[in-house]
């Protein structure tokens, strides 16, 4: 176990004060990198919105991706538009609010709203019996919002397609209660004029994943009743120190440590809660580090995980930043990084948006790769297509064990498996012992289902090794990049099955079920691709999960 030492960053007296600890065992190796990229200018720089930062070949990328710098003021504008949206939407008694989109149209909304304590429903998925559980919810209240960034995301259109259908079946006009956030001249734009739909045009010059302060961030959230005037004032506050070409930069010095930390071979770091009124911050910080550093081999692997004293975060591995957000210091005696280091960050939430987005470009910069762009999504989207375009190869079994259906990708299950016992302990068995993590990866409905996600924190006390927990397709527009363009130390577990009953996408030539199996099928095709071994789980319906989760207990 290595030795940290510690050191602060800390600002009082202002609407966002924040306090940063930072721990690490080579401080030599930590000063440096800070100075480096204090001579280098790289705070004032990207403040200044210059895509040189990242090198020639991330530069014209780079140049179409920094308006996010500029949020905390730039986004005021659509406060008031929002606030007059919501008292109408009060008024005419819609009182639930819905919304479609995936990755960084869904996260940021997500954990603004748990901050705030207002209710928001985040339909981000393709599973037929979650969409179907959101439809039928008191329908006759909803205010639907529908966000995309490119205007083509396929779960996003059939989600709208559907609540278009189920208005439409209840004799509302989709009109009346379907509001678009998208960018100018999208698909999607297009059709939501002609239907007359209300449109809120994001910045283009903003990713998806830096996208929380924008349009895609503050309208879900504005009309669910969050204070997201409070969230720019909290981002504001903070935006001077992270402007700041100086040693003492928050931004500077976390950038540096995640940076620092990879080139040393600590390539992933656990988030946690330690007294954060957003728990759910590490989901959407999940998205920022792992779909921006996560290419060309290298990366920064985020593992969430549920409290302070879960497996993979205490103990900890020798290759995990130990990193916790709130107001509660609790490095010690009795909480120390394996690795040595580690990272506390005690800020409001709007100030720890722009904080982590800055430090992600930072440690982008410092690790050597392009933090903007996100090759690997697409290689899943097209799978996913030619499945149900009937040009993917189904896969065929490899045996069933009860109620569940065994997949596995080609050359690493021992041959003559046949429980699924044996074959999840032969998937672990595939784990690099210092370097190599699981995935697991549910495609199911998240709410019911949800005690699946427990076996993240057995599969990491078993296994010894960071255990990561997505539910898809929503992780496929997150960590989906890194697992497929970041270091090939990952294993992969999927778990499939069968819904309640299908769900027709209206007007399209495929079910919502169909579609899921889809991602499923061509996600994994694609990680088989590139040599990560695959086991899929498919079980014959919600009620033989149980089963499954002793399996893997």
């Amino acid at each position: 176990m290595s030795e940290t030492a510690w050191s602060t960053v800390k600002e009082e007296g202002t609407g966002a004060a924040f306090e940063l600890f930072f721990g690490y065992p080579d401080e030599k190796a930590f000063a440096s990198t800070v100075e480096r990229l204090v001579a280098d200018r790289v705070a004032g720089r990207i403040a200044a919105q210059d895509p040189t930062l990242w090198g020639p070949a991330a530069e014209e990328e780079a140049g179409k991706r920094l308006s996010w710098v500029a949020l905390p003021e730039a986004s005021r504008p659509l406060v008031d538009r929002i606030a007059g949206l919501q008292a109408d939407c009060r008024d005419r008694g819609l009182a639930k609010v819905v919304l479609c989109g995936m990755g960084g149209s869904s996260l940021a909304p997500e954990v603004i709203c748990e901050a705030a304590g207002v209710e928001l429903d985040v339909l981000d998925s393709s599973d037929p019996d979650f969409v179907r559980r959101s439809l039928e919810d008191r329908l006759a209240e909803t205010v639907v919002v529908v966000s995309s960034k490119s205007g083509g995301t396929v779960e996003t259109d059939s989600q709208r397609r559907a609540f278009e259908k189920a208005f439409r079946d209840a004799g509302i006009d989709p009109a009346e209660r379907i509001v678009v956030v998208t960018d100018p001249g999208s698909p999607l734009e297009e059709l939501a004029r002609d239907a007359g739909y209300q449109v809120f045009l994001a910045d283009p010059e903003v990713g998806g994943r830096y996208s929380a302060l924008t349009a895609f961030g503050l309208v879900p959230s504005g009309l669910a009743g969050a204070d997201i005037a409070g969230l720019l004032d909290q981002a504001a506050t903070i935006r001077p120190a992270l402007e700041a070409d100086s040693v003492d930069n928050p931004g500077l010095r976390l950038g540096a440590l995640l940076g620092a930390a990879a080139l040393a071979g600590v390539d992933k770091v656990a988030l946690a809660s330690s007294g954060a009124s957003y728990a759910g911050f590490g989901d959407w910080a999940e998205q920022l580090i792992a779909e921006s550093t996560g290419k060309e081999g290298k990366g920064i692997l985020p593992v969430g995980v549920e409290a302070l004293d879960a497996p993979g975060f205490s103990p900890s591995t020798a290759d995990e930043v130990l990193a916790t957000f709130g107001s509660t210091f609790a490095f010690g005696p009795d909480l120390t990084p394996a690795s040595g280091w580690g990272v506390h960050v005690d800020a409001p939430l709007g100030a720890q948006l722009l904080l982590w987005e800055y430090a992600t470009a930072v440690a982008g910069r410092v690790i050597g790769i392009n933090p903007f762009d996100q090759p690997d999504v697409e290689s899943a989207k097209a799978a996913a297509r030619e499945m149900l375009d009937g040009g993917g190869s189904e896969p065929t079994p490899v045996f069933v064990d009860g109620a569940v259906t065994v997949y596995a990708s080609e050359g690493w299950l021992p041959e003559g498996t046949s429980t699924v016992a044996d074959a999840v302990a032969a998937l672990l068995e595939r784990l690099d012992p210092d370097h190599g993590y699981l995935a697991v990866q549910a495609y199911l409905d998240r709410h019911r289902d949800a005690d699946l996600a427990g076996t993240r924190a057995t599969l990491a006390r078993r296994t010894g090794r960071p255990v990561t927990f997505g539910w898809g397709p929503r992780f496929l527009h997150s960590t989906g990049q890194y697992h497929k363009g970041g270091p090939g130390t990952g294993v992969y577990l999927q778990v499939t099955g069968q819904p309640e009953a299908d769900l027709a996408v209206p007007d399209r030539p495929f079910t919502f079920q169909e579609f899921l199996t889809a991602q499923a099928v061509g996600d994994g095709q694609v990680l088989a691709g590139k040599g990560r071994p695959v086991l899929r789980l498919h079980v014959s319906g919600p009620g033989d999960l149980a089963g499954l989760r002793k399996v893997l207990s």
